[in-house]
Order: structure tokens, then C-alpha cells, then sequence
């Protein structure tokens, strides 16, 4: 078996030490089917009473009948009160959020134009619709700018479809989504300093490392600290991040000394 070299970027590591994991519970359920029925098909008087004996014993000792799995009513197109969001609203006040003025001076995180969408919530309601049943639902649809850093938060009235609030922040760093974290290990892959990763997941693998799309990824916001290289010192005004990566049906791999700068696309080493 080859040994895997320990580089200055990637260590194999086994089990999830390095990642938060969560853990899925699966539950079996056996549903029982009926007893004592007679498979034989056949239409004498004696199959028929055997049968029939044998139902009248399932009766008596109160056999469970087979479960029936109903299926799960459809969506619709709008919630009520403070039920979660539905697909159609959220799709909904996203459009409505993003207006002509904001897309055109905003960028994502592939730098393209239009801001980066990070979340959808459904809002908290006014202290003065609290005990009111017919409140209007509100939503917040946060977009991160990589043109200038900022965080934009838009209040959107569900009933109105009306934009009732911007606000707009910078030094704000919030969770990060799917599709920063996935551009984040595309740069990790195509930069110097992702050699040793590549170089690990042949190792452990026996293919070479193209795409994101081989990877199971993870990521945490990172921020300078008094210990930042100088290279780093501007992460918490810009968008930084620490990736936990996975090889798909492999190990995991130790790039935790690297950290991506996805506001100027550039990637350096701590530690």
C-alpha cells in the first residue's frame, strides 16, 4: 500500500475531526403484512375455511393491518401566519429584492454582475403585530456585494410586494453559501498552493483532482487576527474563508493552514 507524504498543505486525515459533521438518523419501520392468509389460490370449501380460520385468529389477537403511506400534500404558492416560506414565495421576494439599480452596480462572487444571494428568511413581525393574526408576512433577502464588501439586507412585504427596507453594512460577515464555498476550492484548485492538495487526493484516490464537484466541501468565515500574515490582514472587511474538504468516498484532507481571500481571489497560508 502506498504511504501517504505529510506536505506543507495536504495530511490526509481520517475520520471528520477536522469538519463539523452532522449525523443522519435513519429509521426502519417493519409494517406486518396479514396473517394467515391462504397463497394457495385455491376455491374449495377447505381452503376457504382455513382462511377464514385464519382471519378470525388475526382478529382476535388484534393483528396489525398493513400501513398505509399517504403522500405529502403539495405546496402552495403562499403561507400563512409565521408558516415557513414556501418555494414560490421565496423565489418571489427574491425578484422582487433585487432591483435593476443594485444588480447593475453589484457583483457575485464569480464576478459577474448582480450581488451574491446568501439567504432567504421569513422575517420577525412588528412589536405592534405580534398579537395580530392577520400580520403581513415579511421576508429578508441578504446579498453579499463583492464590489465593495457590503452586506445588503432587503425587507420585503409578502402581501404588498413591496420593499419596505434596505440596509447595508460592511465588516459584516455572514454564514457562507453553497456557491461561495464551491468557488473557493475551484481557486484552491487552480492556484501553487493547491498542489499539495491535488497531490493528496491522487495519493488517496488514485485520480486527479479537476473539479469541486470530487470533493465534499465545508467552510468557515475567516477573520484577521493578531497573528494574520499581511496578506490576510483585510479578511473580515473582505469576504475570507477556511475550507474542511473530503475526498467523495475517500479521506479527509488537511488544508486548514490555507485561507481564501474570495474579495480579491487570492489564497494564503497561515500558520
Amino acid at each position: 500500500m502506498r504511504t501517504i507524504v505529510h506536505r506543507h498543505l495536504g495530511k490526509v486525515v481520517a475520520g471528520a475531526a477536522i469538519a463539523v459533521a452532522g449525523t443522519a438518523v435513519m429509521v426502519g419501520i417493519t409494517l406486518p403484512g396479514s396473517a394467515g392468509a391462504d397463497d394457495s389460490g385455491g376455491g374449495n370449501g377447505a381452503g376457504q375455511t382455513s382462511q377464514q380460520a385464519g382471519q378470525g385468529k388475526d382478529q382476535a389477537q388484534g393483528a396489525v393491518q398493513p400501513g398505509v403511506v399517504e403522500e405529502a400534500a403539495a405546496e402552495g404558492d403562499k403561507g400563512k401566519g409565521r408558516d415557513p416560506l414556501t418555494d414560490d414565495e421565496t423565489e418571489r421576494v427574491e425578484k422582487l429584492a433585487l432591483d435593476q439599480q443594485l444588480f447593475r452596480s453589484s457583483e457575485n462572487v464569480e464576478g459577474d454582475k448582480g450581488p451574491q444571494r446568501i439567504t432567504v428568511d421569513l422575517a420577525e413581525p412588528e412589536e405592534s403585530e405580534l398579537d395580530d393574526p392577520n400580520a403581513p408576512r415579511r421576508a429578508e433577502v441578504s446579498f453579499y456585494d463583492y464590489k465593495d464588501d457590503s452586506l445588503v439586507t432587503k425587507t420585503v412585504n409578502l402581501d404588498t410586494g413591496k420593499v419596505e427596507g434596505t440596509d447595508t453594512q460592511h465588516g459584516v460577515q455572514p454564514p457562507l453559501s453553497r456557491a461561495e464555498t464551491v468557488e473557493a476550492a475551484q481557486l484552491l484548485i487552480t492556484d501553487r498552493l493547491g498542489a499539495g492538495l491535488k497531490a493528496d487526493f491522487k495519493d488517496s484516490t488514485g485520480k486527479e483532482l479537476t473539479s469541486p464537484d470530487q470533493l465534499l466541501l465545508n467552510s468557515m468565515v475567516y477573520r484577521a487576527n493578531a497573528g494574520t500574515p499581511a496578506a490576510l490582514a483585510d479578511c473580515g472587511k473582505h469576504r475570507c474563508l477556511r475550507l474542511f474538504v473530503k475526498a467523495k468516498n475517500g479521506p479527509w484532507i488537511d488544508s486548514r493552514d490555507l485561507v481564501v481571500d474570495l474579495s480579491v481571489r487570492k489564497i494564503a497560508k497561515v500558520g
